[in-house]
């Protein structure tokens, strides 16, 4: 009989895989400062509980099509199911470029981030695809082994993470700075460029969706996958809100902005230095660098149970839906994805391709298009199959309406970016590139040599490998049962 997957993942160990490749202690650093600085506006607040609104609206559905689709394949099988076979392989040719292309990103970044550590310490800068290439060796035997490893690596660096955002959130109440209210106001939302402010404020959840991909792994996925959704959109949303009305509020509402302008890369640092203590800001800097290794290990898993999936679907060659017989994890995918993300980062060094201006900028702006995309698609095939399911089995009022309000929202957010692409990517021809590479691969995806029977094939043997596991799992709770039941009946 063939190995199966591990199915121990529970709520909170989802939870850890997604919300550690939002990446927390580096949205708040980096990505805060870059909001405020882009938009020119102190409405970081708004921004983010905009973003969070339109998120939750789009979990409504993508939550509901969760136990009607019993499938890991995430937006490449809703999209199937809703807008048809082609239109679901092109969906899952985006799905592998853009989580690889933000793979990579985030390795050739943290090699330079790491570099810079180093520096600080030790006075010297070792080469960022050194560095880099390292990472990628500890990522790929983790995501070889089992994926409870991963969540406990993850778990523990993201528990880290959120206490250090906690901490410098009560250094600044502490620091007795005057709390911002013209932060909380809408309406500085919408001065400056609040568009790009949206957008950015929009990236910061990035991972979240990825919630169905650990499906096989779940331990009950009818209900775990959808509370790990909330509970992770809901959770950094929170997280973020409160975060970014007091960053503001310790900058100053007068200084925010123009402190954003002067020094993005340091000034949450200066301020978590200010409102605790010198050493907190090396802290951070430490905890940025872990977070980004998280976030690095957490797309990779990804694009390993993508692999995984197409692999069972016939969509790609059957061998990458081989399960290890130890690990019972889809070690071989995940071995080919070590090559692939070694290759791409293998070539742009060799390229000569700058790490943060070229690498970072071009490959995680199409990466983050690509996944807007996807989850803007994924909201058209929610509405589309819902309206195909007659009687019982149709979605309620609510669950359509905020599929279509979120799906509004997206396609809203999809615009912003596609007329942000040449800022995401860095330039008017990079972004006609990507854009075009982007199309290319959703086309090409969809005429890729696969049989449509495969889907459901694949996703039957998923559920009885599920219903196999928690009869195992029964017996073994009854065989317990049964032995310390043994004793006390011998004791009477």
């Amino acid at each position: 009989m063939k190995p199966t997957l591990n199915r121990r993942l529970g709520v909170f160990g989802i939870v850890f895989m997604v919300v550690a490749a939002a990446a927390p202690i580096t949205v708040v650093a980096a990505n805060f400062p870059l909001i405020l600085s882009i938009s020119g506006s102190i409405g970081l607040p708004s921004m983010v509980l905009a973003a969070t609104l339109i998120l939750l609206l789009f979990a409504v559905g993508y939550t509901w099509m969760s136990p009607r689709v019993p499938d890991a394949g995430a937006f490449y099988s809703y999209v199937r199911q809703g807008l048809g076979h082609r239109a679901g392989l092109g969906t899952a040719s985006i799905a592998l470029l853009s989580y690889v292309l933000l793979t990579v990103s985030m390795t050739c970044y943290l090699g330079v981030q790491t570099g810079n550590l180093i520096n600080l310490w030790l006075g010297v800068t070792p080469p960022w695809w050194l560095i880099s290439g390292i990472m990628l060796v500890i990522v790929g035997v983790l995501g070889y082994r089992d994926i409870e490893l991963s969540a406990k690596v993850l778990g523990f660096v993201l528990v880290l993470e959120v206490i250090a955002v906690l901490a410098i959130d009560l250094g600044v109440l502490a620091s007795g700075a005057e709390l911002s209210t013209a932060a909380l106001n809408p309406a500085e939302a919408l001065v400056g460029a609040p568009g790009l402010g949206l957008l950015f404020a929009f990236l910061g959840f990035f991972g979240f969706e990825a919630t169905a991909v650990f499906r096989n792994e779940a331990k009950d996925p009818e209900r775990t996958v959808p509370r790990a959704t909330y509970i992770a959109v809901i959770t950094i949303g929170a997280l973020y809100f409160v975060s970014s009305w007091l960053v503001v509020s310790g900058l100053g509402e007068d200084q925010a902005v123009a402190a954003s302008n002067e020094a993005p890369d340091s000034v949450i640092m200066d301020l978590a230095g200010s409102v605790i203590a010198p050493i907190f800001a090396d802290l951070v800097q430490v905890l940025v660098v872990t977070s980004m290794f998280a976030c690095m290990l957490s797309f990779h898993n990804i694009v390993t149970r993508y692999l995984f999936t197409l692999g069972q679907r016939g969509v790609l060659p059957a061998a990458l839906a081989d399960v290890h017989a130890k690990h019972r994890a889809p070690s071989r995918a995940s071995l080919w994805v070590s090559i692939i993300t070694s290759a791409v980062v293998v070539v742009s060094a060799l390229a000569q391709l700058d790490p943060v201006v070229q690498i970072y900028t071009w490959y995680s702006g199409a990466g983050a298009v690509g996944v807007i995309w996807m989850m803007a698609l994924t909201s058209v095939a929610v509405i589309a199959f819902g309206r195909s399911q007659k009687g019982a089995l149709a979605p309620s009022g609510w669950v359509v309406g905020s599929a279509v309000l979120g799906g509004l929202g997206l396609l809203g957010v999809l615009a912003i970016s596609v007329w942000n692409l040449p800022v995401l990517v860095g330039g008017t021809t990079e972004a006609l590139i990507w854009g075009g590479i982007l199309i290319i691969a959703f086309v090409g995806g969809m005429f890729l040599p696969a049989k449509p029977q495969a889907f459901d094939a694949a996703a039957e043997l998923a559920n009885a490998d599920a219903d196999a596991d928690a009869d195992a799992d029964a017996d073994a709770d009854a065989d317990a049962g049964a032995a310390e039941a043994e004793p006390a009946a011998s004791a009477r």
